[in-house]
């Protein structure tokens, strides 16, 4: 079977990565704000906070921040395991689309665990699972869960825009800053949701989850 390019690999498309990234943003706030002030993605916020709260003797606070950190690590080396159980070969569904259903179990399950500590654990766990998988965006590497690394890279193809004038370098520049805003509108929905649905709101992600996983079926299977 003929090996496709990575810009038809449907996990790179930009409507895929849109509902992903909608979903990272809204995740953050929600963990945020209606779940302890605990980032379920920004681990390094929480190492931060961990850290110190550690060095103020707040231990109850420690704990809070290790677990969705602990989280973070399982959920990282069960994308893992995922890839190595379903292999390369061409299938219905692609690995990534089962990272994405076991994304979904995780995320919805949170919503009716009245504990933060376990709800947040599942989020991180969630986060780590679509950070491990899904990393390009058109080719270019991104992060749908977190910003920083995306700052880095547009304002990096922006100034080699600047130096050079290849258009190539404002093209992913964009994209990278396109990701950032589409992110920042998750976490606003996410906010903005939470006045009238509290801990409910983390059901928003799984919809968004299970619509990029219909249209993940619908476009060439990816092989690698």
């Amino acid at each position: 079977m003929r090996r496709i390019s990575s810009t038809e690999f449907p996990s790179e498309s930009l409507p895929v990565m849109a509902l992903l990234t909608v979903s990272g943003g809204l995740q953050d706030a929600y963990s945020y704000i209606e779940r302890g002030h605990v980032f379920a993605n920004a681990q390094t916020g929480n190492i931060v906070l961990l850290a110190v709260s550690a060095a103020e003797g707040r231990w109850n606070n420690v704990l809070s921040y290790a677990i969705p950190l602990a989280a973070f690590i399982i959920g990282i080396a069960i994308a893992c395991f995922i890839r190595k159980l379903c292999g390369n070969s061409p299938r219905t569904i692609h690995w990534r689309q089962h990272v994405l259903l076991a994304e979904v179990i995780l995320l919805a399950s949170s919503a009716f665990i009245p504990n933060n500590h376990i709800a947040n654990a599942l989020i991180s766990a969630a986060c780590a699972m679509q950070v491990q998988s899904f990393r390009k965006v058109k080719g270019t590497s991104y992060a749908s869960t977190m910003c920083i690394g995306n700052l880095r890279g547009g304002t990096e193809h922006l100034t080699l825009f600047i130096q050079t004038g290849n258009r190539e370098n404002l093209s992913t520049a964009l994209r990278y800053f396109l990701v950032i805003a589409i992110f920042a509108i998750g976490a606003a929905i996410g906010s903005i949701a939470i006045r009238s649905m509290g801990q409910s709101t983390i059901l928003i992600s799984p919809v968004l989850l299970l619509i990029a996983f219909m249209m993940m079926i619908r476009k060439p299977k990816e092989q690698v």
